[in-house]
């Protein structure tokens, strides 16, 4: 559709070059930044929450962020995009 519209002239080719970069993956995301366990326990204990508070917040279980602090597993998917938000903007988005 974005190509018909800027065939058209109804879209401008900044605005075009930005939805196709955006949706052929061209720039890596924000959100898929790696981030290392370390980093999640900080933003945790920034917040002063526990495990399992921190856990309910991002709608995870207490096992998975136990996991991810240790290094046992890596977040992917919306858990990392939600850390990696928090990691720019800070823990309050989450409250």
């Amino acid at each position: 559709m974005s190509t018909d519209m800027h065939r058209v002239g109804i879209m401008d080719d900044p605005t075009f070059e930005r939805i196709t970069r955006r949706h052929l993956g061209l720039h890596p995301s924000p959100a898929a930044t790696p981030i290392a366990p370390a980093e999640i326990r900080a933003l945790r204990e920034s917040a002063q929450m526990s495990q399992a508070a921190f856990a309910r917040y991002l709608n995870l279980t207490t096992g998975y962020i136990s996991q991810l602090e240790r290094g046992t597993k890596q977040p992917k998917g919306p858990a990392l995009a939600l850390l990696n938000a928090m990691r720019r903007k800070g823990v309050d988005i989450i409250l």
